[in-house]
């Protein structure tokens, strides 16, 4: 019997759970990046940042290929840019409120 949709989207969602694994998604926005590039911006160690890169490749979302000796990576699609634009903008909006709701309670608010 086939997993539900809504447990498969929510194994997606744990699997993108990694703060290094979003971290790689966004440098990738840019472009086709070498494994030497993403190490030096993101300050891990080359054996962490292999197995995350696994992670991403076995789901799909990176690909690689192999340029002289090194390994280069990128987005495999233009849909995960645009789930990490959508994260951005509903975090930004999440984050509009609390300030106001804050604000509010700083200042006595209406109900306060």
């Amino acid at each position: 019997m086939p997993k539900p949709l809504y447990q498969a989207k929510a194994e997606f969602f744990r699997m993108l759970g990694h703060p290094v694994r979003i971290r790689v998604l966004e440098l990738l926005q840019a472009g086709p990046t070498p494994v030497r590039e993403l190490l030096a911006d993101l300050d891990i160690e080359p054996s962490s940042l292999s197995q995350q890169l696994a992670v991403l490749r076995r789901a799909g979302l990176v690909t690689a290929t192999r340029e002289g000796s090194s390994v280069v990576y990128e987005l495999a699609g233009a849909d995960v840019a645009e789930l990490l634009r959508t994260a951005r903008r509903i975090l930004t909006e999440l984050l509009t409120d609390q300030n106001i709701l804050l604000a509010e309670l700083r200042a006595g608010g209406p109900n306060g």
